[in-house]
């Protein structure tokens, strides 16, 4: 086995652990923007639920 070789095992399990470690970032990323995405609808539907029950209350 010539250092080339070596080389290059190095270089694709170098390549696979940053392949690894970038994928995980960026589906942590994607997970708290669909997170944020949710919880920003919930909110919305909850500001107009508790709008149309003071309201109604008023009148």
């Amino acid at each position: 086995m010539n250092k080339s070789t070596i080389w290059t095992g190095l270089g694709v399990i170098a390549a696979v652990v940053i392949a690894w470690w970038l994928v995980n970032i960026l589906f942590s990323v994607m997970f708290w923007i669909f997170k944020l995405a949710v919880v920003a609808v919930v909110a919305v539907v909850v500001f107009f639920v508790l709008r149309s029950l003071v309201s109604s209350r008023r009148d």
